[in-house]
């Protein structure tokens, strides 16, 4: 029950971090600037959103981080390979190695006159 409240807490905290990280202004402008308006500066102030989506990026980064880590956790408590490799059970085919082909000599260019 732990690990679906955490999955889910996880998946909600990515798709928070993605759209705070893509209203974040850049160097040329913020979103609203796109369409032609000074819609985040009027309601937020010129510092007043860059501050509040500083802050709210830090704190999904962290909360992003910190349900990873217990993810992984869980994963390697709950019966996770830790130390095993993915291929681990298949089998190598045997390396196949043939005598090189000496390769045929091409034509002969046709004598000038």
């Amino acid at each position: 029950m732990i690990h679906t409240l955490v999955v889910i807490v996880h998946v909600i905290v990515c798709f928070f971090l993605i759209v705070v990280v893509l209203l974040q202004s850049g160097k040329a402008g913020d979103i609203s600037a796109a369409f032609g308006g000074q819609g985040s500066q009027a309601a937020f102030g010129p510092r007043g959103a860059a501050t509040a989506l500083s802050k709210a990026t830090t704190i999904s980064a962290v909360l992003f981080m910190l349900t990873s880590i217990t993810l992984s956790i869980y994963a390697l408590q709950h019966g996770g390979s830790g130390s095993g490799s993915v291929l681990q059970g298949e089998k190598s085919a045997p390396a196949k190695t043939q005598p090189a082909v000496p390769a045929s000599k091409p034509p002969a260019p046709p004598a000038q006159k």
